[in-house]
């Protein structure tokens, strides 16, 4: 059996319901519907008889939605240059006769408002209506042609969120080439300044660290904002922007309602003492939400459901909250009657002004008419928080000592009075009853008093150069109404004025607050006009690199300031770097070196402080060098030498060849006005400040310069048989490394190239005066002429001679010995030996001579070792090698030769080595000779 209830008597329909009966037909009307009204509603008729009742067995079902449209396309046209279509706003719920409506084409308001309506569009289109006085409730964008237009469609119009909990807001968007896209509120757009300019949400300060925008998927689009405030409710809407489309903001978005949660619990009683309840909201929760529920105030084990199935006692009330919500229960209601056990608090939170007085109400019934004790306490001060389970009467505890009143107007109306509230009032009150049979338990949160100090708030503000001209309003989150107030200026008080607003010129420096009136000890916190900011580099003295340094900002302001840090660049042109007091180089850099400024702004303007200074120390970083001129140095040129070293303060420099000090100072260069080849070199520098010094890369110089005078030697360097081979070797000082050329006397083109020279057979027809010519890019020198003659051919010729001389001195001896001995035996004659004494004597000297020549021969045809030799030389002047290539002196080599030889062969080897020598040129030999017979 179903218990009918009068819905004149359900307080949730209290105000909204009304019966119109006139000639037996009735209507019921609900104003203000909401999704919980969603129900079947039935009539019941009582007669003049107390037993005779009528009730329907079936009534009327009414679905409470959103309004549900959607746009059908009826026909299209489709033509060469346009095209055109027709479109009808559907609804699949019962609307009222005749309404009007609103069209929309790529979210923006277009004429029409008739359900149907006639349009020209493109393939990009997307077309929405809505009906008049519910346009937060539009239709879904439609495509007029496929499935790829530009349109939003958000998943909810509407969506209510408790303060605290986090909430999703999403939608989906087509277009393939998207620039930019955000979720952006109309009323936040650069702070209402500019309504037709969005402004991103992930940007807004009001949403720091509590906006996520997540897009799971390409085209969707979820708003995430946690640690919901009243202030959040607001509506949402999102935008995108394509290379040549823009999706307008005319079509409502997403509105949030962030509230407490505002639940009820209905009953539906089947049975004498069986009943079913419900616990519900006009708020939508989070799917999957998890409830409590109180019985007597007591929580009840194990129910998390929102609804509830209970063998109910008539004395017996129910309650529920949301879990993690439990601060916000519903008010306990009776299954049946409305003389059960419970306690109603006219509010569940309240704030107050500082030192003014607040009442704190409830209403309670018993199910029993004597009620023994009855008292307001607060869990905190129960027995000063040592024994919570005891409540203390607030009007027995000291703090509350003539501050508190219980006042009780009415039968089952209680009232607590707190007069001169301080902030350790703020507290949860909770009332309590006894009676002979029961006690009402405190499980069940009561009442949250919040004290809270006046503040003075800039309503608007226009920023001057030397001042500020704002508005000024004293607020509190919870003042009193129909009250008066003052207001100080740098201490005074300002005479004529009582109202909440106050508006006057401020300049810097200057403080202003505002109370209550008769409450002047109660002020407002100080306000300030913004002081010029200080800014203060820790530490003080001598930054150095890698170290941490930190630059403070300092403004006395309230409201708080919003700091901004600078720093200039070379054009000083201001960059900003942090929205911060303190701008902090964990490890400061030597790019931070710079001029730094900072901003102090709030509500009340905007000032800058000074510049200044951060100047960072470093030791040198590696020095680089260089040689001016950077090409090649040719000896007695002017060469410079740099040394450069990144360093703070400027390092002093030091030049090294080969760790020889070379020069120090400040400057890094080092000038040689004429270089030589000694010059040449290894060089390096060390650059040095207070902080450090570090060495250079080496830098090798190489001084290049014309060969010296060459010089020739001859291997083998004694005499020089015929057939034997014979080595000529030129070598000269030059740098780069010389080329040689060998020329011999009286012929015009050379005999060869290399700095070794080889005859490997050498005979007659090669002797001569031979010289070397070396060169390189620099310059050329020339040796003088060296002379080489064969031994053997002038020794065969001597021999010959000196053969046929000794025979014929031989055969003249005989000749002459044989005549002598005719000559005797004939006769003594005048002129004839006196003895033969004499005649031995003279054949003894004539067998010497030719013994003599004899021996000479022999020697002559032994082998060349057994034989002496004499050379003679004949030398000239000599003019300077370097200006001259002419011989001007002449040196005589004898060569001799042993034995005839069948061929000569020459050659010339070069040498892969440079070598440097000075080459004597000679000429041939055939002035004198000197030959000593023995």
């Amino acid at each position: 059996m179903v218990n009918l209830v009068d819905l004149t008597t359900v307080s949730e329909y209290a105000g909204r319901v009304e019966y119109l009966c006139e000639n037996n037909r009735c209507t019921l009307r609900i104003k203000n519907l909401t999704e919980s009204d969603s129900a079947e509603y039935r009539f019941r008729l009582k007669t003049n008889q107390p037993d005779v009742r009528f009730a329907a067995s079936a009534g009327v079902t009414l679905s409470v939605t959103d309004p549900d449209l959607l746009v059908k396309v009826m026909e299209t046209m489709v033509h060469q240059s346009n095209s055109r279509a027709k479109l009808q706003c559907h609804s699949r719920c019962l609307l009222p006769h005749d309404p009007s409506y609103i069209w929309y084409k790529n979210g923006q308001n277009i004429r029409g408002e008739t359900f149907t309506h006639s349009v020209y569009f493109d393939s990009a289109d997307s077309f929405s209506c809505a009906l008049k006085g519910h346009e937060n409730f539009p239709s879904p964008s439609h495509c007029v042609d496929g499935q790829t237009c530009n349109r939003v469609i958000y998943n909810n119009r509407s969506i209510c969120a408790f303060k605290g909990s986090s909430v999703d807001i999403s939608c989906m968007y087509s277009n393939e080439y998207v620039q930019s896209k955000f979720w952006f509120r109309p009323e936040r757009s650069h702070q209402g300044q500019n309504p037709s300019q969005p402004e991103d949400l992930s940007e807004d300060s009001q949403y720091a660290s509590r906006v996520q925008i997540l897009e799971t998927w390409r085209g969707r689009s979820t708003l995430r904002i946690s640690d919901l405030r009243d202030s959040d409710s607001a509506q949402y809407l999102f935008k995108f922007k394509t290379p040549s489309f823009e999706w307008r903001s005319d079509l409502p978005g997403t509105t949030l309602t962030v509230t407490d949660p505002d639940l009820k619990v209905k009953v539906q009683v089947h049975s004498y003492s069986w009943s079913k309840l419900q616990c519900y909201t006009s708020c939508r929760l989070p799917h999957g939400s998890s409830y409590i529920w109180y019985e007597n105030g007591l929580k009840i084990a194990k129910k998390t459901l929102s609804s509830y199935s209970v063998y109910f006692g008539f004395a017996s009330s129910y309650s529920c909250a949301v879990r993690g919500h439990e601060d916000f229960p519903s008010p306990p209601v009776c299954v049946r009657g409305q003389t059960c056990n419970r306690v109603i608090y006219t509010e569940r939170s309240i704030c107050a002004p500082k030192g003014s007085s607040l009442d704190i109400s409830c209403t309670y019934s018993s199910f029993e008419d004597v009620v023994q004790s009855k008292f307001w306490f607060s869990p905190e001060r129960s027995h000063q928080g040592q024994n919570p389970s005891q409540p203390e009467d607030l009007s027995e505890d000291s703090q509350y000592a003539g501050r508190v009143q219980i006042l009780e107007t009415e039968r089952g109306r209680s009232t607590l009075r707190i007069s001169d509230l301080r902030d350790s009032d703020s507290a949860q009150y909770l009332f309590k009853f006894k009676t002979p049979s029961f006690e009402w338990r405190r499980r069940l949160p009561g009442t949250t008093l919040t004290v809270t100090a006046l503040q003075v708030q800039v309503i608007t503000s226009t920023v001057h150069q030397a001042y500020t001209y704002a508005e000024l309003k004293c607020r509190s989150s919870c003042s009193p109404a129909g009250v008066s107030y003052v207001w100080f200026k740098n201490n005074e008080k300002i005479i004529k004025e009582e109202r909440p607003l106050y508006k006057d010129q401020f300049y810097p420096g200057d403080i202003i607050s505002c109370a209550l009136q008769g409450r002047e000890n109660y002020s407002s916190p100080l306000l300030y006009a913004l002081k010029f900011p200080v800014v203060s580099v820790s530490p003080s003295d001598e930054i150095m690199e890698g170290s941490s340094v930190t630059l403070t900002c300092s403004s006395d302001a309230n409201p708080a300031a919003n700091y901004t840090w600078y720093k200039t660049d070379g054009n000083q042109k201001l960059h900003p770097l942090a929205k911060e007091r303190q701008l902090v180089f964990s490890s400061i850099l030597v790019s931070d070196s710079g001029e730094y400024n900072c901003t102090a702004e709030n509500e009340l303007g905007k000032r800058t402080s000074d510049m200044i200074s951060v100047d960072v120390k470093y030791s040198p970083k590696p020095p680089s060098v260089s040689a001016s001129p950077s090409a090649e140095i040719e000896e007695g040129s002017s060469v410079t030498l740099t040394c450069s070293s990144d360093a703070n303060p400027a390092a002093d420099y030091t030049w090294y060849k080969e760790n020889q000090t070379l020069f120090q100072g400040a400057e890094g260069s080092y000038h040689v006005t004429s270089i030589s080849s000694e010059d040449s070199g290894i060089y390096y520098c060390k650059s040095r400040n207070q902080f450090g010094e570090i060495n250079s890369t080496s830098l090798f110089v190489d001084v290049l310069y014309a060969p010296k005078p060459p010089s020739v030697s001859v291997s083998p360097s004694a005499e020089i048989e015929e057939g034997s081979s014979v080595t000529l070797t030129c070598s000269s000082d030059a740098n780069p490394a010389a080329n040689y050329t060998w020329y011999k006397e009286d012929e015009d083109s050379p005999k060869a190239s290399g700095q070794i020279f080889t005859i490997t057979d050498f005979r007659a027809e090669h002797s001569g005066s031979y010289s070397c010519g070396a060169k390189n890019k620099i310059g050329r020198q020339n040796s003088t002429f060296h002379q080489i003659v064969v031994t053997g051919a002038w020794t065969s010729r001597a021999a010959g001679i000196t053969t046929a001389v000794v025979l014929a001195v031989i055969l003249l001896s005989i000749f002459l010995l044989i005549r002598k001995k005719k000559s005797a035996k004939r006769s003594s004659e005048p002129g004839e030996p006196h003895s033969k004494q004499d005649l031995n004597q003279q054949l003894f000297r004539s067998q010497a001579y030719t013994l003599s020549y004899c021996r000479s021969k022999t020697e002559l045809q032994s082998p060349p070792e057994e034989l002496l030799y004499a050379s003679v030389q004949f030398s000239k002047n000599q003019s300077d090698p370097l200006s001259s290539n002419i011989e001007d002196s002449v040196v005589y080599a004898e060569v001799q030769f042993n034995s005839a030889a069948p061929r000569s062969q020459m050659s010339a080897t070069e040498d892969s080595t440079a070598l440097y020598s000075t080459i004597n040129k000679t000429r041939t030999q055939h002035e004198s000779a000197a030959h000593h017979f023995y």
